[in-house]
């Protein structure tokens, strides 16, 4: 627990608890015989102590109240001593992954609120399978004692068995959409609107200030030049949370840091004359940052000879402050290189979800082709299109591409045709985009099925007619000898032609 002044953290504060889970048998016996000799009993009986803050038999927050609660049960006098030692125990808590402390400031009080988020002990496999953690018991307890609180641990497979799973194990499972069929034509919007409200889990909006890819206007300020003209618009985004989250998209769609941010918001026209981000603007200054980036990157790679791979490992964070789902009607299909990879689910979330940015990523696990990256740059800035419509038009074009015989077809101007087709249609959602689609690859299907010499080509959904295959005529390079008689015979011929032209004229 970070706390530069004692008090910011006293016995007059107040508290919340937070908790989506509940304890176990083995949860007990993993925190009584692993983390309590790790940090101490009196760590472990604050943790008991949070815990208890919720009723067992329900998940969620607990109520408000005053720290005074934690300080008279667990025996601490509300003093500087005091307060320093329940923020060591926290932070023992915070230490080995069991406790995660944030802090809100409330305008309206002009003072904090304490959350203590409680997470579940680690299962035994778990547990030993994290370097750092099982270092940390065997340098309290001994490698021995660790060997032999691991096999107390676990439950071996009897002997007959382990040789059966050694040879052929099959699994003979049965998936969910094998027994169980989804009505997912009706949409029942009451039903989702009511279990969202009810939800004991954390809103899928709601972004918390620990979580490492989210900026926080204490990341912008304390970088920020003091003497910039836009310092007072900056300074105007402390409580204006829509502001910070049209940033924060900004940032994890173009991979900013919190420098290259700043950089950004201190050029002129980023802001408008009402301290609003001009987000046309900060995007077209984000997207240039964000392809000098990528050029700087692959001239290092060529300097160092080295092949450097920009795709970054699989992260569970959101392009947008919220997370829409995609009904299950609207499904696309999977391409042959991910079906190894995801799911027709994660799949059909990403297109809907991930900036076109990081899809290009996944399709090129080295670099983006700059043509590419060129022609969707113009689509998004120029045509406005929704982020999830031009995800939908990537998949359609690598669909092309894998298809077979489409290659000479991806180019510019077929990228544009169907942008501009997609515009004009007022294509604007992601359900309209797969319509769109299918659309298309029915037409498609007619066009090849049709009969006849003429040939047709289509550009967005326009067909044009081609012209026919004509034969052409074939030189022979066969030809019978002439024999000499009817060489004479020829010339006998040209002479009486001659002479007759002559007595003519």
């Amino acid at each position: 627990m970070h706390m530069k002044s004692l008090l910011h953290f006293t016995e007059n504060h107040r508290y919340c608890v937070y908790r989506d889970f509940c304890l176990s048998s083995l949860d007990g016996r993993m925190l009584s015989s692993v983390y309590q000799p790790m940090v101490g009993a009196f760590a472990i009986s604050l943790y008991h102590l949070l815990f208890q803050q919720i009723p067992i038999e329900k998940l969620g927050y607990s109520p408000l109240e005053q720290q005074r609660r934690l300080f008279l049960t667990l025996g601490l006098e509300p003093s500087e001593k005091g307060r320093k030692f329940l923020i060591e125990q926290a932070s023992l808590l915070e230490a080995v992954g069991l406790l995660q402390t944030c802090r809100m400031y409330m305008p309206e009080h002009e003072d904090y609120i304490y959350e203590y988020e409680l997470q579940q002990p680690l299962s035994p496999a778990e547990f030993f399978n994290t370097q750092h953690l099982t270092l940390l018991l065997r340098d309290k307890i001994g490698k021995f004692a660790v060997l032999s609180l691991r096999e107390e641990l676990w439950s071996r497979e009897p002997e007959e068995f382990a040789e059966a799973a050694a040879g052929h194990k099959e699994n003979i499972s049965r998936a969910f959409y094998d027994i169980f069929e989804l009505n997912t034509h009706v949409i029942d919007y009451e039903l989702e609107q009511a279990l969202s409200e009810v939800s004991t889990a954390r809103q899928p909006g709601v972004r918390l200030p620990d979580q490492e890819e989210t900026l926080n206007y204490a990341d912008i300020i304390l970088r920020f030049p003091k003497d910039s003209v836009n310092r007072e618009h900056v300074e105007k985004l402390r409580f204006n949370h829509e502001q910070m989250g049209i940033i924060n998209y900004v940032v994890n769609k173009y991979e900013l840091s919190v420098q290259d941010l700043c950089r950004l918001l201190d050029e002129d026209g980023v802001f408008a004359a009402d301290s609003s981000i001009a987000l046309d603007e900060l995007q077209r200054n984000a997207n240039l940052h964000f392809r000098q980036g990528k050029r700087r990157q692959e001239q290092r790679e060529v300097y160092a000879a080295k092949v450097v791979s920009i795709r970054q490992s699989e992260e569970t964070q959101d392009p947008a402050p919220l997370e829409h789902a995609v009904e299950m009607e609207y499904y696309v299909d999977v391409p042959v290189q991910f079906q190894s990879k995801c799911d027709i689910h994660q799949y059909n979330m990403m297109l809907r979800n991930e900036p076109y940015t990081k899809l290009l990523k996944t399709f090129f696990p080295g670099s983006i082709p700059d043509n590419f990256l060129d022609i969707f740059d113009k689509i998004d800035h120029s045509y406005k299109l929704p982020g999830e419509v031009i995800n939908v038009l990537i998949h359609y074009l690598m669909s092309l591409l894998t298809s077979g015989g489409n290659e000479q077809r991806i180019n510019r101007n077929f990228v544009e045709a169907i942008a501009s087709n997609m515009l004009l249609k007022q294509v604007n959602s992601y359900e309209k985009a797969v319509q769109y689609i299918r659309d298309q690859s029915k037409v498609k299907g007619k066009q090849a099925s049709a009969s006849g010499n003429a040939r047709t080509r289509t550009y967005g959904s326009k067909s044009v007619r081609m012209k026919p295959e004509i034969p052409i005529a074939q030189e022979s390079h066969a030809m019978d000898a002439v024999s000499e008689e009817e060489f004479e015979a020829m010339l006998r011929m040209a002479a009486e032609m001659q002479a007759s032209k002559k007595k003519g004229v």
